[in-house]
């Protein structure tokens, strides 16, 4: 099995950092080509994980029962070469089946000591299957892990492995079990994305596929180190003051009625810094795997809505009258000028 190389992490000459970004881009492209072989159609929605994940971020799918998200997220394991768990997620369960637990147990000498054994999350990539399911105490159970890259248990902390990302599933929150998610939690997920109904074409190849000879399974095309040398290169793609300042102003626009006019007025509250970071590094990540060193607007406006679905909510009054989150999404686009639009033609 030949894998893809690795990219340069700190080219120093002009060749060489060319031979870095076609290592990227032919390696994202090797990922989506095999990953497309299990995962029929919504090529937009891989296309937005791998920006997510390629960044270090950690990426919440939203989608309805039987949609494909546990076959995407163990395909992507399986193509990445990374160490997945899987967590159900289900009313019962409890913090310490997440994180793990201290355990009676006997020493060489034959007397008694604690040992820690460590629980599903202790995985390169974790899937947690319908994560709002659980309670919100279950739930909370995974803050700490995805923000700090660790546990504390009894008093101790335990470091996980590195990369760690935390996929996580759920059902739309109408449907009976859900339990929304707090909004400390949420907001560490760097996107959102959303599973859409499969088109006729699609369904058509998902049924042949499912109910014929038994599928050849994916192959394996990159490995963690190459993951993480995108993610310190991605890190290295120019992103220009106006750029960076339009972003700004979009998470600005959210809390600020003088900005965002309508946007500000009918949501819940402002999107926390976090949403400008995540709309940043994936915007990095969707230029560096385009071939290029530089992220420009249209970058911005791809990712923004996977990184503002989740964060900016839509108030009781708004969501009462038919307002949606994407709809939000939209108008903050509109009302936020662009860099273009504050030049003029």
């Amino acid at each position: 099995m030949t894998l893809h190389s690795s990219p340069a992490v700190s080219p120093t000459d002009t060749a060489s950092l060319e031979a870095a970004v076609d290592c990227v881009r032919e390696g994202v492209m090797a990922i989506q080509t095999e990953v497309a072989r299990c995962f029929v159609g919504q090529t937009h929605v891989l296309d937005s994980l791998l920006a997510c994940m390629l960044s270090g971020g950690h990426a919440l799918l939203e989608g309805v029962p039987g949609t494909g998200k546990t076959l995407l997220v163990r395909t992507v394991a399986d193509v990445c070469g990374l160490d997945m768990g899987r967590i159900q997620f289900t009313p019962d369960l409890m913090p310490a089946d997440i994180t793990g637990t201290t355990v009676m147990a006997h020493d060489v000498g034959g007397g008694r000591t604690t040992v820690f054994r460590p629980g599903p999350v202790f995985h390169e990539l974790v899937l947690a299957d319908e994560v709002n399911r659980a309670s919100p105490r279950s739930q909370a159970a995974l803050l700490e892990a995805m923000e700090e890259r660790q546990v504390t248990v009894a008093g101790k902390s335990y470091q996980l492995p590195s990369p760690f990302l935390v996929l996580a599933t759920q059902n739309p929150i109408e449907q009976e079990g859900t339990h929304r998610l707090p909004e400390a939690q949420i907001d560490r997920f760097r996107m959102q994305i959303n599973l859409e109904p499969t088109n006729a074409e699609s369904l058509a190849r998902i049924v042949g596929q499912t109910t014929g000879s038994a599928p050849h399974p994916v192959s394996q095309q990159v490995d963690k180190a190459f993951l993480e040398g995108v993610r310190v290169l991605s890190q290295r793609v120019l992103v220009a003051p106006h750029v960076n300042n339009w972003i700004a102003g979009l998470i600005a626009a959210t809390g600020d009625q003088r900005l965002g006019g309508e946007v500000a007025q009918a949501s819940r509250g402002a999107v926390s810094p976090r949403g400008g970071q995540a709309i940043r590094r994936c915007a990095q990540v969707t230029a560096l795997s385009a071939g290029r060193l530089a992220a420009s607007v249209s970058d911005v406006r791809r990712v923004a809505p996977m990184c503002l679905r989740h964060r900016l909510l839509p108030s009781t009054e708004s969501a009462a009258s038919g307002v949606t989150t994407d709809d939000l999404i939209e108008m903050l686009l509109t009302t936020v000028p662009t860099p273009a639009d504050e030049v003029g033609p």
